[in-house]
């Protein structure tokens, strides 16, 4: 996961004979979009076409889709330009610049501690963001903690806030498998999609895109992904470890455990349902599976072993060195008081969308009276448009969803809390969580846009003035969450910086800059070839076959194949690549993330990793861990035959 300014030039060209120059990252680098909402993508032609996950846009394809009429089922072709529909919240960004602000940030953070240096930090990022980017219409800028506080990098992005759906498969095809295949191979999932920027109502032009190549993959061939890995946590100290594992994770695992069970439940009532909560399901069950392989890494005591050996031999490298202390014993402590306050951060407010609105709402009140320095983070000038564009742009709710969201939150609030909390007390009143819910869903207006506006542009007054009683409950609540952020400031993120600013100083001076920092969805660059795996003494290919995902279908669902598949099975070369695996170092935010090969052509979009993979959140082995995505082969095919696109294959294959 290396960053651009910082590609190991050196070590790619003597492991592969060859690397990458400076005008082949410049233009990668150009090519690749990050998106809202966690995922990544790729411009494909001159024209603003983006390539990325169907999975990536099924939120879009989830709001644009009405009763009778379920794009996120059936799949989504403009046939012409005009037909590309605008996707709510969405927006697409382009690195245009990247610039090291270690040396402002340390100065202005200084010798501060507790709150007092997480507020240092906070004002200083807001003062450099708003100084470099004062025009916030096309662009943003982002500075980004590194090595846990050791670098600080300023990312500048060029944005367009105007992203439309161009072409998306069925479900059943992108996610052909279902939970049982989710992050294993070999695998047939269909998963990409087409989406378009566009500005002032025209595409925008990307002569800086990737060339399509609609090819198969060769095993052993270099690739890059390029895109912006969510998050890891490799360089976390064992008692960080320790805290994942015996606190926060089981909590996390019995949540999601309910809520799935709860939303299969809600969802079998009718059609109409099932089309409501189809991607939030799919959600929920992925972030499921995902804490299940993090739960089973952090309790396999070999690999538990391997974290506390690797934290060993730092402590061993940096004894003596007095400007480094022992921040280990820091960090230890820092997560003694996070644990005394973890419950209550936890269930420190309800879920669901109509709730958020709410909260951003009155805290944006709040924040948006205040200079720019002193605000919270997520608030500042930088931040804001995109913070608006989410509240505003206009989106579906489901009632009933929210309810349960709200109410199973809440139940899960007093359950972990206790009746007799004081928190429990403020969030709950003399209600029940199935009484407070309803009334608040049914009684807000905060579904429509037009209401959320008004209050957006009526700030503090607004807001002080309104009885909706979404806003009159999220003002309620709302001092408490500050209450505990301070608490969180002073005894946790406080001493956590100061220690982690010496652990990257250890680390830079045990093992300079071989090591890359973990992932923030900020861009990065990872390498690798295309190639299978040994899986209990049996080879597992680098690619599947259109054959093998006929041969795998039960006609029952996940393994039901898409109706376009079948209709059009006589077209398809049965033989042509589906899926491919290739060893590169990727994690959740690489969905959607162009694989490229020496050329600067794009041969697919990773979408997965495989269940070795899981452990990539704390430590990354090529041995088995393998990257999955789909080939440009198979969106070929699926372009051509099974949903036709000619005016997009006209465009891919333009020169």
């Amino acid at each position: 996961m290396w960053t651009f300014d910082a590609f190991p030039t050196q070590r790619m060209r003597s492991d592969f004979g060859w690397a990458p120059d400076q005008a082949w990252l410049d233009r990668a680098r150009l090519a690749a979009v990050r998106l809202t909402g966690g995922c990544s993508a790729s411009f494909v032609s001159a024209e603003g076409l983006i390539l990325t996950n169907q999975h990536c846009v099924a939120e879009c394809l989830s709001d644009l889709s009405t009763p009778g009429n379920d794009l996120l089922a059936k799949g989504y072709v403009a046939t012409r330009r005009s037909d590309e529909r605008q996707c709510p919240g969405q927006q697409a960004e382009i690195v245009t610049g990247i610039r090291d602000v270690t040396g402002q940030m340390k100065q202005a953070i200084g010798a501060a501690t507790g709150e007092a240096a997480v507020k240092a930090r906070t004002a200083a990022i807001a003062t450099i963001e708003k100084a470099t980017c004062p025009d916030t219409v096309t662009s943003r800028c982002q500075v980004v903690s590194l090595y846990g506080g050791g670098q600080y990098k300023l990312y500048s992005y060029r944005k367009y806030s105007d992203v439309r759906i161009a072409w998306a498969p069925e479900d059943a095809a992108s996610k052909f498998g279902g939970d049982p295949d989710n992050y294993n191979f070999p695998r047939y999932a269909l998963d990409g999609a087409f989406l378009r920027a566009y500005e002032n109502g025209r595409p925008v032009a990307t002569p800086q895109h990737l060339r399509w190549a609609a090819r198969e993959p060769v095993a052993g061939e270099p690739v890059f992904v390029v895109g912006n890995p969510g998050s890891t946590q490799r360089m976390l100290t064992m008692s960080q470890f320790a805290y994942q594992r015996e606190v926060n994770l089981p909590v996390t695992l019995a949540m999601q455990s309910e809520l799935r069970g709860r939303l299969i439940e809600a969802m079998g009532v009718d059609a109409e349902r099932k089309r409501e909560a189809t991607d939030v399901l799919y959600g929920v069950e992925n972030n499921l599976k995902r804490t299940i392989g993090r739960v089973k890494a952090l309790n396999d005591s070999g690999f538990y072993a391997s974290l506390a050996a690797r934290e060993a031999e730092l402590k061993a490298k940096s004894a003596g060195n007095a400007a480094i202390g022992d921040p280990w014993s820091e960090v230890a402590t820092a997560m003694a008081a996070l644990g005394a306050i973890d419950t209550q951060r936890r269930f420190s407010q309800p879920e669901g969308e109509l709730f958020d609105y709410a909260l951003a709402l009155v805290r944006a009140a709040q924040e948006r009276a205040k200079p720019n320095a002193d605000r919270l983070p997520g608030y500042s000038d930088s931040a804001l448009p995109l913070l608006e564009k989410n509240l505003l742009d206009p989106k579906p709710i489901a009632p009933w969803l929210e309810q349960l969201t709200m109410r199973f939150s809440l139940s899960k609030a007093r359950e972990y809390l206790g009746a007799d909390h004081p928190q429990t007390r403020l969030l709950l009143g003399r209600e029940s969580p199935e009484g407070l819910a309803e009334r608040l869903v049914e009684g807000t207006r905060l579904a429509d846009p037009a209401v959320r506006r008004a209050l957006w542009n009526g700030g503090e007054a607004a807001i002080a003035g309104s009885a909706d009683p979404m806003i009159v409950y999220a003002r309620a609540v709302e001092a408490n969450d500050r209450r505990l952020q301070k608490i969180y400031d002073e005894q946790v993120d406080g001493p956590l910086t100061a220690a982690r600013a010496k652990l990257a100083d250890a680390r830079f001076a045990a093992y300079g800059d071989s090591v890359y920092p973990d992932a923030t969805f900020s861009l990065r660059i990872t390498y690798g070839k295309v190639g299978g795996w040994t899986e209990n003494g049996a080879a597992v290919p680098h690619r599947t076959t259109f054959a093998g995902a006929f041969d795998r279908a039960t006609g029952a669902e996940p393994f039901a194949l898409a109706p376009a598949f079948l209709a059009n099975k006589a077209k398809l070369k049965l033989e042509g690549a589906f899926d491919m695996a290739y060893a590169t170092d990727t994690i959740g935010g690489n969905s959607g993330s162009p694989v490229i090969d020496r050329n600067l052509n794009v041969i697919g979009a990773n979408f997965d990793r495989n269940i070795h993979g899981l452990r990539n959140d704390y430590a990354y082995d090529m041995t088995m861990a393998r990257s999955i995505g789909v080939t440009t082969a198979a969106l070929e095919q699926a372009l051509r035959f099974i949903y036709p696109a000619p005016a997009l294959l006209k465009e891919l294959h333009a020169r």
